[in-house]
């Protein structure tokens, strides 16, 4: 698992100090020193300058420090999973969620599921949605998460090495901030849109949004376009703070607070439903069955 050195490397760093980082942790300044000297000499590296100052991060330093809290919380979820897995998961289906992947459509669905599966219970494994956790939790769907709910398209489902079943076709949609100008409308047009920055993930990721992107680009230059790699929460507070417009459907309505969700008059839409293995269990199975029916 990760060194525990890195959680007291990252209270100097936002702390600013030993002192300060010692207080915080309940030890001696001289124990979080030889912690950090320990860090270093692992490492091979130097990530502070000491200075008459204070501490000042090196080039080092500063890039062990942006990938520090994902390592963390990324064996703290491990550990979270593999705890999960030493439970009786016969008849349990273990079901990923974040933000980006709610699992409320389930939530909705239970009831009806549980008329073809009465013996089947579920239990909902948070996770940190980045791009790591992305490609490590869909590529191995089945061994500590059963299903993730999401949007997805052919495209996806190969790169991720996974399959999916579609539960409804969500219709695209914009999220704009509270304060945006177009927060005061109940639906927009296209037209609405010109002027703005429209936010779309980048080409290739989806079919579906690459078909809204073409028809944007050639019939309607007026609105620019301004894409980006990855969907998480971050996102979402970008198209708040820059008051830009976001690509979004209704089932993240509650992703951020500050934000509003609006139809669009055009017919796009996108796949949306349930990632699994490529090679479900029997019990897996039966119960893509059972949300396949109960969605009908």
């Amino acid at each position: 698992m990760y060194n525990p050195q890195l959680e007291t490397f990252l209270c100097v760093v936002e702390s600013g100090s030993f002192n300060k980082a010692a207080e915080k942790l309940f030890i001696s300044p001289p124990a979080v020193i030889k912690q950090i000297n320990l860090l270093e000499g692992s490492l091979g590296l130097t990530l502070f300058e000491r200075t008459h100052r204070g501490l000042i991060l090196t080039k080092a330093g500063q890039s062990l420090y942006q990938d520090a809290k994902y390592i963390i919380q990324y064996c703290k979820d491990s550990v979270t999973r593999a705890k999960n897995a030493m439970q009786e998961s016969g008849k349990v289906i273990r079901i990923g969620t974040s933000p980006m992947t709610p699992a409320q459509i389930l939530v909705d669905l239970w009831p009806k599921v549980q008329e073809y599966c009465p013996d089947i219970k579920f239990q909902l494994v948070p996770f940190e949605n980045t791009p790591e956790n992305a490609r490590e939790i869909l590529a191995n769907l089945g061994q500590n998460i059963d299903v993730v709910a999401g949007i997805f398209d052919e495209t996806m489902l190969n790169l991720r090495q996974c399959q999916g079943l579609e539960i409804s076709r969500e219709p695209i949609r914009c999220a704009v901030s509270i304060h945006h100008k177009l927060a005061g409308k109940d639906r927009l047009t296209i037209r609405d849109l010109y002027g703005e920055r429209l936010m779309l993930m980048r080409r290739e990721w989806s079919h579906y949004v690459d078909l809204l992107r073409d028809d944007l680009w050639k019939n309607h230059s007026q609105i620019q376009i301004v894409n980006f790699d990855f969907y998480n929460v971050e996102v979402f507070n970008q198209c708040e703070n820059n008051n830009c417009v976001l690509m979004a459907i209704d089932n993240w309505r509650y992703v951020h607070p500050l934000l509003k969700i609006l139809p669009v008059d055009w017919d796009y839409t996108i796949p949306f439903g349930l990632l699994h293995s490529s090679h479900p269990s029997p019990v897996i199975q039966k119960f893509l069955y059972a949300v396949e029916k109960a969605a009908e």
